[in-house]
């Protein structure tokens, strides 16, 4: 009897944003990074440092500043950091209305 090809699927690392807490691919969100004293935006995804993920939705980032993102990053947010992640937030786009969509938790 001959084997049966076994298809693998690549492993794709999930993250949860923690504005709304929905879990995506780790490639589709913006990674907030603490180095030290200092927070930036890591577009690459892979500078050392505590990250925290976000998406690239305005409502999430206003969620993430309001306390979540400085409980995530374990610090305290700077006045600097604000300005620095309210700059990047400004360049994102804006939300996207939900129109009659059942959102399921699985």
């Amino acid at each position: 009897m001959p084997k049966k090809k076994t298809v693998r699927r690549k492993h794709v690392p999930q993250r949860t944003c923690v504005g709304c807490r929905e879990v995506l691919p780790k490639r589709s969100m913006i990674r907030i990074v603490r180095t030290g004293d200092v927070i930036l935006v890591d577009p690459s995804g892979k500078m050392a440092g505590r990250g925290a993920y976000l998406h690239n939705q305005r409502s999430c980032w206003d969620r993430g500043l309001k306390g979540a993102l400085s409980h995530a990053l374990k610090t305290e947010l700077t006045e600097e950091d604000r300005k620095l992640l309210l700059a990047y937030m400004d360049s994102l786009p804006e939300d996207e209305p939900v129109q009659d969509q059942a959102r399921h938790i699985g």
